[in-house]
């Protein structure tokens, strides 16, 4: 009880300087973790033990083979041949919102966003329309379908290592449907909210396929990963670093064989230099502080205070837990929030009696969507809004919010259910 306080502090602290220092969030996650252990809070081997190794080594494998995948062309000569299949821009804008969402279920979503939108900028030009909203459509398309995968995006990384889920789990888990069905129906009923906000938009495209793609071990790689993935799920006992190894391994070879074909290792540097170090060391310093905090008895405090709030209703802390995440998402990373909630809401589930997997999913839920409802709530919309600046667009919040928060609505609240559904 005597460490409670001070822990809560730093942790407060650190959040506030998250926030306003977001370009030096690694290095204040770090010297938070750091005064933790000064400070006695946390044992210096807790601290080791507190980081999970295979989370970091899914997401920097995932990394460098997502980042030989987008270098082989592949993902623009697929969204080529996707329009050729659409009568006029209000469909194209609907495939090419649907496609970013399907890619972001394997691929990083800031990395969807940066192999979509050129296309989409292309459309735009070619048929003399606003390019805004399209880019802004691909953008919360591709924030949305992250959640679907176990290698979509950190958070649903984040949430396999800390419940022990597997790949296949995310779609099949303890006899029940996984999380994936839900995002799956969140997106599928946002495609008439597109429709609608693109109805007057009726101008045919004519698209050609010009992308030449030389290279297609890393999509074999990609898919192999996937693969391996997938294989590795059938096993329950497998080493705790088994899926890290996996998308590690693949990367590896990934980059030899770029290496050797390159004929120098200039590819495999543009690679290397392309792993996001921050993120990972982000991560790193997040696992540290959370563990220091939960040693200190403030998750457990935090879990309390949701239970008296919600007066024991799992339904009412349910609607909390998704609500809370789709506000605070829509302003702050949710890469430190859901990192921070998942023990918070085992220990909810854990006080009201029931296993956590309900208020996890509605936790991934509400913080993956909730992103969508302002441009600052998630980076692929910030990419996305720096993709349009520097081609010379101005982009308000409220240009994007015509599209963010039907879109963030409708999907929230259909995943939030059946979620519920299922796991109540």
């Amino acid at each position: 009880m005597n460490q409670m306080l001070p822990a809560l502090l730093l942790f407060a602290a650190m959040y506030v300087l998250l926030l306003i220092f977001a370009e030096h969030r690694w290095i204040i996650a770090l010297c938070a973790a750091a005064v933790f252990m000064l400070l006695r809070i946390l044992p210096f081997s807790a601290a080791l033990h507190a980081i999970n190794w295979n989370v970091l080594m899914m997401l920097a494998g995932t990394m460098a083979t997502v980042e030989l995948f987008i270098q082989s062309q592949m993902p623009a000569r697929m969204a080529e041949q996707l329009l050729q299949k659409v009568p006029n821009i209000q469909w194209a804008v609907v495939a090419l919102s649907v496609f970013s969402g399907v890619i972001s279920a394997f691929v990083d979503n800031v990395a969807t966003v940066l192999m979509v939108a050129p296309v989409g900028l292309a459309v735009a030009r070619q048929l003399k329309t606003n390019p805004v909203p399209v880019i802004i459509a691909i953008a919360v398309s591709s924030n949305l379908q992250g959640a679907a995968t176990l290698v979509g995006d950190t958070t649903s990384i984040l949430l396999a290592g800390y419940v022990g889920m597997s790949f296949n789990d995310f779609f099949w888990f303890q006899g029940r449907l996984g999380i994936a069905w839900a995002v799956e129906i969140g997106a599928a009923l946002t495609i008439p909210v597109l429709l609608y906000l693109f109805r007057h938009e009726k101008e045919k495209v004519s698209a050609e396929v010009t992308t030449v793609v030389t290279d297609r071990v890393p999509t074999v790689l990609l898919v192999g990963t996937v693969v391996l993935l997938i294989a590795a799920s059938q096993f329950p006992d497998k080493p705790a670093l088994t899926n890290g190894v996996i998308c590690c391994a693949l990367a590896a070879i990934g980059i030899v064989y770029e290496a050797i074909r390159a004929g120098g290792s200039g590819k495999a540097a543009e690679v290397f230099r392309a792993i996001d170090y921050k993120t990972l060391l982000l991560l790193s310093g997040l696992f540290m502080v959370i563990e220091g905090i939960t040693q200190a008895g403030v998750i457990d405090a935090i879990a309390a205070l949701f239970v008296r709030v919600g007066g024991g209703s799992v339904l009412l802390t349910y609607v909390m837990i998704v609500a809370v995440s789709v506000l605070l998402s829509a302003f702050i990373d949710n890469i430190p929030y859901v990192a921070t909630m998942l023990p918070v809401v085992s220990s909810i589930a854990a006080l009201l009696g029931i296993p956590p997997y309900l208020f996890a999913f509605g936790l991934l839920i509400g913080a993956t969507l909730g992103g969508n409802i302002t441009p600052v709530g998630a980076s692929a919309n910030i990419a996305g809004i720096g993709i349009l600046q520097k081609e010379g667009y101005k982009v308000s919040s409220a240009d994007f919010m015509r599209i963010g928060v039907p879109f963030t609505l409708i999907a929230a609240f259909s995943g939030a259910l059946v979620i519920w559904l299922v796991w109540a």
